[in-house]
């Protein structure tokens, strides 16, 4: 239970009239470029005004912190466990953002209590009222926890490559969300893409294969190339976006950043509720 104290503070941050809206960032498999997109993505939405955290729900193994340059002496994991308010597990990033680090270097596997879903749930709750978007980067695979969370939030940013092991991957990722719940909105994306003819194909086979196979339309975002200024950023632990603004993938993440938030004017707005009602049907008991 939150104290009196932390309410005060919690209501008075909370001042934003309009619920934000709940996105994951997914991918099949590791290896993908994910969590550097969401860097980068993230970074780029709170540059054109837009209230934005981003919380790396690789718990123990996170490294989204890393990717920003940033230190975090305290995450996620901190908060759930009772240790730490909301408020000091969350970091400053460049452009305005905030972040919540899944924290790096945890040893076992963290064991989930019913105080922990309740944490999660209000920590979910206040964010929801506080921030335009609230970017979930998950651990690339997925395990039941993160599986129903998935299917509470409002919208599935799908990261593959060329790959036919990242595309099966990520096709079974959207099928099993698609059956949890029909009406969720996927969006696709093909990064390390080695040329735009291969990132067109990539997310046309899987758009192909949801609409022939499930009857589910996806919105395809484009494709990242492969280029050699993301390695050399990551190196640097500055997003590439802001180290290298005229590079081709900072220009066409800038399009794919675009591309999304018009995507965002044609959605009907879900029913402000229903995230945080679908996190506590779903993790009622301790997510049993």
């Amino acid at each position: 239970m939150r104290d009196q104290a932390e309410e005060l503070r919690l209501r008075m941050l909370s001042n934003h009239s309009q619920l934000g809206r709940s996105i994951a960032v997914v991918s099949g498999k590791g290896g993908v470029g994910k969590s550097n997109f969401s860097t980068n993505f993230t970074s780029m939405l709170s540059a054109q005004g837009k209230k934005v955290v981003l919380i790396d729900m690789d718990i123990g193994m996170g490294n989204i912190h890393i990717l920003l340059g940033k230190s975090a002496p305290h995450n996620l994991k901190d908060y759930l466990v009772g240790e730490k308010l909301l408020e000091s597990v969350m970091f400053d990033g460049p452009n305005g953002l905030k972040y919540i680090s899944g924290g790096s270097g945890l040893n076992g596997v963290l064991e989930w209590s019913d105080s922990m879903f309740d944490r999660l749930i209000e920590a979910f709750e206040f964010l929801q009222k506080s921030y335009d978007y609230i970017i979930f980067d998950m651990g690339a695979g997925a395990t039941s926890q993160t599986l129903d969370l998935l299917v509470a939030l409002d919208d599935i940013i799908v990261i593959t490559t060329a790959e036919p092991t990242s595309i099966t991957d990520a096709y079974s990722m959207m099928k099993y969300i698609y059956l949890k719940d029909p009406q969720k909105s996927f969006f696709l994306l093909c990064n390390r893409a080695f040329s735009k003819e291969e990132g067109e194909d990539t997310t046309a086979r899987l758009k192909l294969a949801m609409s022939k196979f499930l009857s589910k339309d996806v919105v395809v975002l484009g494709s990242l190339p492969e280029d050699p200024t993301v390695r050399k950023a990551v190196q640097q632990q500055v997003p590439f976006s802001i180290l290298y603004p005229q590079s081709e993938i900072s220009k066409k993440l800038s399009s794919i950043v675009s591309k999304f938030t018009e995507e965002q004017l044609e959605v009907v707005p879900s029913n402000p509720s229903k995230f945080i009602d679908k996190l506590k049907s779903l993790f009622k008991g301790g997510g049993k």
